[in-house]
C-alpha cells in the first residue's frame, strides 16, 4: 500500500467513464419510457372521452349493392361476353339484338 495512492488523480478511467455513461443512458431510458406512458394514458383517456353520436364513415355500414333488374349472374356473363363479340364485330347488329333479347327475356 505504500507504493499506491488510494485516490487516482486527473482523469477518469475506462471503468469510471463506461458507469458514467451506462447512469447517463439508464437515466434517458427511464425518462423517456415514463413520457411516453404518459402520452399513451393521455391519448386513451381523450379517445375514451369523445364518443360520436353518429358512427364515422369508416365505421357507417356499406349500402346494398345495386339491383341488376332481376337478371342472374350468368345472364350478365353472358350480355357481356355478347358485348364483346359485337365490338369484335363476330356478331352483326341484327344478330347482337336478337341475342340481347333472348337473354333479356330469360
Amino acid at each position: 500500500m505504500l507504493g499506491r495512492p488510494l485516490r487516482r488523480a486527473g482523469r477518469p478511467g475506462v471503468v469510471g467513464v463506461a458507469a458514467r455513461t451506462a447512469v447517463a443512458a439508464g437515466t434517458a431510458t427511464a425518462v423517456s419510457g415514463r413520457v411516453a406512458r404518459h402520452q399513451a394514458e393521455k391519448a386513451a383517456a381523450q379517445q375514451t372521452a369523445y364518443q360520436p353520436d353518429e358512427p364515422s364513415a369508416a365505421q357507417a355500414p356499406t349500402p346494398p349493392a345495386a339491383p341488376s333488374g332481376g337478371l342472374s349472374d350468368e345472364a350478365l356473363g353472358n350480355l357481356e361476353r355478347l358485348g364483346k363479340l359485337h365490338e369484335q364485330g363476330v356478331l352483326s347488329d341484327e344478330e347482337f339484338a336478337v341475342q340481347k333479347d333472348r337473354i333479356l327475356r330469360g
